[in-house]
């Protein structure tokens, strides 16, 4: 974040001054006007800001949970649009969310709608976001909607965060094994290979195979980190094509206990947020188009397309649904029940609830699955490498 330095002389003749980090001139003359110090000269202190492609600072969904919140009470306590922006991008301490808020009251100021200012910002506030803000604002109901808003991301995040949590320990382990095998190959091993090549006996088949290992990867180090970083460029383009997206999901769907996991979390995921839009008087194909863009796995997008292509055609939301394969009958039929009674939104956000639950259970699952993988895999690894160094050991004790 960018230093600024100020000046002002007050009534008396006497010159205030000093110094401001923000995120730009007009976020010092709004800190400056609360405490009082109004027609301040500012300049931006000289200094390098280096900016690494890909590795830009990213608003954190906490900052936006907070400013949402706060939002929502300024507004339903009657406070105007801009000044309530004013106020929030004045008061936040994270530079990249201070100077978008700025860039959203300047907006809003020239006669923008909020919804197409927030819409310059997209890596900020997604397509729900955005959508529901214009509902919002043409239904009169933009501090419930704000409401609303936060309750979805704080949950949405939470459902994140348990799947990152459960995934860390497995990670540690694989990281921590991986690092003793890589010490065990240029440190340990070739040692032992010196000390059996000085006795010239005949060595076991995989003691040879371990030692030839270990001498080429201590030999070619460099050359395997540059292969294994261009296998990495290489992959995360592949990745990007649809094409292998789309089997790459199939192939996730199908796994066992990994496959479950991802369903759960797209049941959930499609409810809640499914239910947050109508709630919010969004049209059913809206809302239906922005969960689709919003599903994380390309079968599944594709499986909501072809019930928003049924529903466009005159059809319920249920018999689609079911046919997909994806979604329970339990859900289907919940949703069924929802839209015979008219009570679809509060239908779906049960259903919501009950799958946040069932995701817990599954993750913990998806742990006890993936920790003791993990750790036979790489634990079986390490156990071959010490056999093959202490066979010949063990065969030359025998001898004498």
């Amino acid at each position: 974040m960018p230093t600024f330095k100020w000046e002002v002389q007050g009534r008396d003749g006497k010159v205030q001054k000093g110094t401001m980090t923000a995120a730009n001139e007009q976020a010092v003359t709004t800190r400056l006007k609360q405490q009082g110090i109004v027609n301040p000269t500012v300049t931006k202190m000289a200094g390098i800001e280096i900016r690494i492609p890909g590795f830009e600072p990213k608003i954190q969904k906490k900052s936006l949970i907070i400013f949402t919140r706060q939002f929502a009470t300024m507004i339903d306590a009657g406070l105007p649009l801009v000044q309530g922006l004013e106020i929030l991008a004045a008061q936040n301490d994270d530079a990249v969310m201070q100077k978008v808020l700025f860039d959203v009251k300047n907006d809003v100021e020239s006669g923008s709608t909020f919804a197409a200012a927030l819409e310059k910002h997209k890596s900020v506030f997604d397509d729900l976001y955005i959508a529901l803000i214009s509902a919002g604002e043409l239904g009169g109901i933009l501090d419930t909607i704000l409401e609303r808003l936060a309750q979805y991301i704080e949950k949405a995040d939470q459902l994140k965060q348990k799947v990152k949590s459960a995934m860390t320990y497995p990670a540690i382990v694989a990281v921590v094994s991986i690092c003793v095998v890589i010490g065990l190959m240029v440190y340990v091993i070739p040692t032992f290979a010196s000390i059996f090549r000085d006795l010239g006996s005949d060595l076991p088949p995989i003691t040879l195979f371990v030692m030839d290992t270990s001498d080429f990867f201590v030999d070619n180090i460099f050359l395997i980190l540059l292969v294994i970083g261009a296998f990495y460029v290489v992959l995360k383009t592949v990745f990007k094509v649809q094409a292998t997206r789309w089997w790459i999901d199939v192939l996730g769907l199908k796994l066992p206990v990994i496959g479950d996991t991802i369903r759960k979390i797209a049941v959930a995921r499609f409810c809640r947020t499914m239910g947050t839009m109508i709630s919010s008087g969004i049209p059913i194909l809206q809302a239906m188009e922005t969960v689709e863009k919003a599903a994380g796995n390309m079968v599944i997008e594709k499986a909501i397309q072809n019930v928003r292509d049924r529903v466009m055609e005159g059809k319920n939301m249920a018999e689609p649904l079911m046919a997909t394969g994806i979604f329970p009958p339990m859900v289907v039929q919940m949703i069924a029940v929802g839209e015979t009674t008219g009570s679809l939104d509060s239908m779906l956000g049960k259903i919501a609830d009950f799958y946040d639950e069932e995701v817990d259970v599954a993750v913990d699952g998806l742990t006890s699955f993936l920790e003791p993988l993990v750790m036979v895999f790489l634990g079986g690894i390490v156990a071959v490498i010490l056999l093959a160094m202490y066979m010949p050991i063990f065969t030359m004790g025998s001898h004498t």
